[in-house]
């Protein structure tokens, strides 16, 4: 039986003990509420493809938002990666009053950030997807189901605010099951809307707002009634100075770092939305079924940050390298495992999604095999990342990203692609900027360590 230390309240001690056994206990539940969170898309695009009239144009339609509702949305959950560092590193500490002004400034800041951008994203929503080369028979279908998406931003994002505290302090659980329950709520919705009321993607779009506002009222409950020194109150939700600060020094760089990652991502389906309509829809399959991969991934990054932050806050240095170690292993296990599957059952998977629609088969089948069998670099870097900005080097993991991966990106499109416009010379540059971020963040954090270690930088 794997060995935790929990309290009463969920948290896991991950300062003392056996570290292993806690890095697994921890991830497992981020992994799956991770996985959970990727099915909201997923059962969208699984309902609207098999059971709409028009099933390949509205297929195409979510898939043509994606990349620009990822370029806005990963800035408000990237900024969310600032609270979970901060409150992990107070926590650590054992500064509690601080946790507390930490929590309050956390929520409120997600509420203010998720009005002002949400309201950004409907407005742009047409004239940017034109931008991006939409074409006009999916068009109007992508600029209905982003806007409604958008008009679900402000839970969405306090949900990720409240998922961040509790997984600083270590409870991963009761996340997984509030997102767990508003998945099923997703896919019972779904069904109901397209299949009962003949419906396309504005009723997956409102199915999927509908369960976001259930599973961020079940963590803000959670938040206002738990006993620790988390606990959130309306009655003393303000902005602190001090907390805000620290908070907006990381997640200012976390969130250009996921933007950035996504205007990389905007060009890329830019380039695929050149090439054919059965191309955008064998992408898009192919995205999703890839994205649950990431997710596993990802999750290993926010495990990173938790662990490495509470120890970085207690001043316990040897427990970051081990914990960096660990994580690194088991992204390197997870991703070949993971990625290898995907490769093997990529056909049928792709059938979910695209039926009847060979060509784009095709497609989806060249993005998987070019995306998912490398996957375990990408978890490299995700773990680097989440180092980094644990020890408080937030920037130094942007500047990577910018260079290695998302500029990189841009010059491989406008180059490479133009020279050789396929759906694999296009993905291929994915495994070779995540191996090329991994390489250096690693490099950096070993350079950091040494200096901790010899007293030459302090908390």
């Amino acid at each position: 039986m794997l060995n935790k230390k929990l309290t009463r309240s969920g948290e896991v001690d991950m300062c003392n003990g056996p570290l292993f056994s806690k890095i697994v206990v921890f991830f497992i539940p981020v992994m799956l509420t991770n996985l959970l969170q990727t099915l909201y898309n997923a059962a969208d695009q699984a309902v609207v493809g098999q059971f709409a009239k028009n099933g390949a144009d509205a297929l195409a339609s979510i898939g043509s938002t994606s990349a620009l509702s990822n370029l806005i949305l990963c800035f408000v959950t990237g900024l969310s990666v600032g609270t979970s560092s901060v409150v992990a590193r107070l926590f650590g500490a054992g500064n509690k009053q601080a946790v507390h002004r930490a929590v309050h400034t956390s929520i409120a800041l997600s509420a203010i950030l998720g009005v002002i951008i949400g309201i950004t994203g409907i407005v742009i929503a047409r004239p940017v997807l034109l931008l991006m080369g939409t074409q006009g028979d999916v068009l109007d279908g992508a600029v209905l189901y982003m806007q409604i998406s958008f008009a679900g931003l402000p839970v969405v994002a306090i949900y990720n605010y409240g998922s961040a505290i509790l997984r600083a302090i270590g409870d991963t659980k009761r996340p997984m099951i509030y997102l767990m329950i508003g998945g099923l709520v997703n896919v019972v919705l779904n069904l109901f809307f397209v299949v009962v009321f003949k419906m396309s993607v504005e009723g997956v779009a409102l199915a999927t707002v509908i369960s976001q506002v259930l599973s961020c009222a079940l963590t803000m409950r959670c938040l206002s009634t738990t006993d620790g020194c988390y606990k959130f109150s309306f009655k003393k939700l303000r902005i602190y100075k001090q907390e805000a600060a620290s908070i907006i020094y990381i997640g200012i760089p976390a969130g250009l770092q996921s933007s950035l990652f996504s205007i990389s991502n905007v060009l890329i389906q830019s380039s695929v939305n050149s090439i054919n309509k059965a191309a955008v829809s064998g992408s898009t399959a192919g995205q999703t079924i890839e994205s649950f991969v990431y997710m596993a991934m990802n999750s290993l990054y926010h495990t990173s940050l938790a662990f490495c932050g509470q120890n970085y806050g207690a001043k316990k240095y040897d427990r970051i390298m081990k914990s960096m170690l660990y994580c690194t292993a088991i992204s390197v296990t997870v991703g070949v495992v993971f990625g290898g599957l995907v490769c093997l059952f990529s056909e049928p998977l792709l059938g979910i999604f695209l039926k009847s629609n060979p060509d784009a088969v095709i497609y989806g089948k060249q993005r998987i095999l070019m995306t998912c069998l490398p996957y375990f670099l990408c978890g490299i870097m995700e773990v680097g990342t989440g180092v980094l900005r644990a020890i408080n080097k937030a920037f130094h993991a942007l500047i990577t990203t910018v260079v290695c991966t998302c500029v990189l990106r841009v010059v491989w499109c406008k180059t490479v692609f133009v020279m050789f416009p396929s759906i694999t010379a296009l993905f291929v540059s994915y495994p070779l900027t995540w191996g090329l971020t991994a390489a250096i963040n690693t490099a950096m954090f070993v350079v950091f360590y040494n200096r901790m270690k010899k007293g030459e930088q302090t908390i």
